[in-house]
């Protein structure tokens, strides 16, 4: 513990900027979908494995040594290490594993991927191995269980509330437990002193200085006081590598697929007639210049994405080519076009007012809600917002805090916003976690609030078979459902951007080391894999 408690300025101090806001608030519910700090998944809650897309499509074994998936796909087995601890020093064992599934079930606000319902029950083999026994067979399962946080049974059994519970002094299992200091302004978080792969971890500390907004990141990078970021930098060769070019590297992957969402469940009323319109979402999609919004609002940095199954260049190894000859031109910008479908279905202004109404005569007024301070997601909807203007819609935009934003697309409380659906090695997980009911009102990937049982049932269905002749038919006729439907615009996969530099530490992942995705968001937990192969440069 003294190790924790000594003064960051004597130890290896990693400075990053995993997420903006104008204030650090002090939460570290790993739970917690818009308030807990972006270090405390990961840094301070361990997963059991990560699924490595990067080296080969492996799994790194973290508190599990290996799992084992039953040959009729019913149930899993993880094997945890031996002589796990907590960061206070309590064992941690198997029995922790199950009390957290148990948890869920008692508490399932906290169960942010659904996780618990896929479960017939949880159970305790012997000392090092849990297993999970599952509905029904499930052959991606593994990766549903490791993204859920394991949490000490001896200190979350006796919180009474633990949706609001913030947690300000966690006792965790991975590398950087211990919060040495906190304010409004920075935080520094260090070494657990019962880190099981304590002899991989060289870091002692993370410090993470309140940055707002990408400005503000740029500025921080520029002048060389941050070590590793996640942030959109504008022109990044000229503002940011220029200023050190021996030390100052990017290294960009494709990602996330950047998309517009129509609040299907809007509080406004008159909204939601349109947006439950599948015609009106069309016309939309091709009123929006991707390629505009690449150019200028990305810098080039993006690759379109103008698939209206969602999937793109991301999983073209999946694509159904149907499905561009039926609907792809949704996808494609087209003034023209998207005004006369407007016109075809009845969204004329018929109030004299200038803007487009309902076919019944009622306004449509539509506020695009963009997170403060993301200023390529704001400039990217300025150029939106040109040509729904244009094409006679009355459209405009708001910008609250990120905790806000990410808050009113959780409980469906907006209209219209741009939305980051995380992208993984098989399509079922973006097309699951974003039309499961079972998240709506749990995380933000389900704005939109569409469904269709059918195509949950496809879902489901696709992780029973082993053929992969039959997942094929299947993924490609849930492909066609959603097209049809075009629940979500998808705009363009953007880049995971990553900024690091070599001044202060060695290791990092680059095109020529591609030990993992080393993007420092929370939604990566890659992350983990690269706080540890980081070594500091001798002074």
């Amino acid at each position: 513990m003294a190790m924790a408690a000594a003064p960051a300025s004597a130890q290896s101090v990693l400075t990053v900027s995993s997420e903006q806001t104008t204030t650090w608030v002090r939460n570290f519910n790993p739970f917690n979908q818009t308030s807990a700090r972006a270090t405390t998944k990961d840094f301070i809650y361990e997963p059991l494995a990560i699924f490595n897309r990067l080296a080969g499509n492996k799994w790194e074994y973290r508190l599990a040594e290996n799992f084992e998936l039953a040959d009729d796909l019913k149930s899993i087995s993880f094997t945890l290490r031996d002589g796990l601890k907590w960061s206070d020093g309590e064992p941690l064992t198997v029995d922790d594993v199950v009390f957290t599934y148990d948890y869920l079930k008692k508490f399932p606000a906290l169960d942010f991927n659904s996780v618990a319902p896929l479960m017939a029950s949880v159970e305790k083999v012997d000392e090092h191995t849990v297993r999970f026994n599952l509905v029904q067979p499930n052959s991606l399962i593994a990766t549903t269980i490791v993204g859920m946080p394991i949490v000490p049974q001896h200190i979350w059994k006796d919180v009474a509330d633990p949706v609001t519970f913030s947690n300000e002094t966690p006792v965790g299992s991975g590398p950087l437990t211990e919060i040495s200091r906190f304010t409004p302004q920075v935080y520094e978080q260090c070494r657990n002193p019962n880190y099981w792969d304590a002899d991989s971890l060289k870091v002692d500390c993370i410090r993470l200085p309140q940055l707002a907004d990408n400005p503000q990141v740029l500025a921080a990078l520029a002048d060389g006081t941050l070590d590793w970021a996640t942030s959109f930098i504008p022109d990044i060769d000229n503002t940011f590598v220029a200023k050190d070019p021996e030390h100052n590297k990017y290294w960009f992957l494709p990602s996330s697929l950047v998309a517009f969402t129509l609040n299907l469940e809007s509080p406004d009323e008159n909204n939601k007639k349109a947006f439950n319109d599948v015609n009106f979402r069309r016309a939309v999609s091709m009123l929006i210049d991707r390629q505009t919004i690449i150019d200028i609002a990305g810098y080039g940095y993006p690759v379109i994405n103008e698939d209206p199954a969602m999937l793109g260049e991301f999983y073209k190894a999946f694509g159904n080519p149907e499905v561009a000859t039926q609907f792809g031109q949704y996808g494609k910008f087209d003034l023209d076009a998207g005004v006369a479908l407007l016109d075809k279905s009845g969204y004329v202004d018929k109030d004299g007012d200038g803007f487009r109404d309902n076919p019944d005569g009622t306004p449509i007024a539509v506020d695009i809600e963009i997170p403060n301070g993301w200023t390529d997601w704001i400039d990217a909807t300025q150029i939106a917002i040109e040509s729904l203007k244009q094409a006679g819609l009355n459209v405009q935009m708001s910008t609250p805090e990120e905790s806000v934003w990410a808050s009113d697309l959780i409980d469906a409380k907006y209209s219209m916003s741009l939305n980051a659906i995380a992208s993984a090695a098989n399509p079922y997980f973006p097309y699951i976690r974003s039309f499961n009911p079972a998240d709506f009102g749990k995380s933000r990937f389900s704005a939109q609030r569409w469904t269709d049982p059918e195509v949950i049932e496809m879902l489901n269905k696709y992780t029973q078979v082993k053929d992969p002749a039959e997942q094929k038919s299947i993924m490609d006729a849930i492909q066609l459902k959603v097209a049809a439907a075009m629940p979500v615009i998808p705009v363009y996969n953007s880049p995971s951007f990553y900024q690091y530099s070599t001044k202060r530490f060695t290791g990092w992942a680059s095109a020529d080391n591609p030990i993992s995705s080393p993007v420092v968001s929370n939604a990566n937990p890659g992350r983990l894999i690269q706080l540890l192969a980081l070594r500091p440069v001798a002074q």
